[in-house]
């Protein structure tokens, strides 16, 4: 998995515009761990405040995109610092060519997206002896 990431700024100070990037307003980004192991490659996405059912996952030309909503609330505190998502967020990762995309599974847990991504079996390395001549 290749670290390609969308960014956009999260936090604001009363009096200052957030940064406009393109035609639309970024969503926020939410933290995210990414273990690599023999098998595969797990990530953790730390979506606190959001509802499993308002989770979406959607896997196209080898980019994974994670984003999810949260009904918003009749009105939004004017934060000094705002560094977690209020009502959305989204993330991407470029896949590597060697991930298995039809294996890829998903729980969530305690408010902790965990996506798991098995590597394809060609692409661990066959075990063999080496014989010394």
């Amino acid at each position: 998995m290749h670290h390609r990431m969308h960014s956009s700024e999260g936090g604001r100070g009363r009096g200052h515009r957030r940064p406009h990037y393109g035609p639309r307003r970024p969503k926020h980004n939410v933290p995210v761990n990414i273990l690599y192991t023999d098998t595969g490659f797990e990530a953790h996405v730390f979506c606190v405040g959001f509802a499993k059912e308002n989770i979406r996952i959607n896997l196209t030309n080898d980019l994974i995109y994670i984003s999810g909503t949260r009904k918003p609330e009749e009105e939004y505190p004017d934060f000094l610092l705002q560094e977690y998502p209020v009502k959305s967020f989204e993330r991407w990762f470029e896949l590597s060519e060697k991930v298995d995309q039809a294996g890829i599974t998903a729980a969530f847990r305690d408010g902790i997206l965990v996506i798991t991504a098995p590597w394809l079996p060609t692409a661990q390395p066959p075990e063999r002896e080496v014989k010394v001549e």
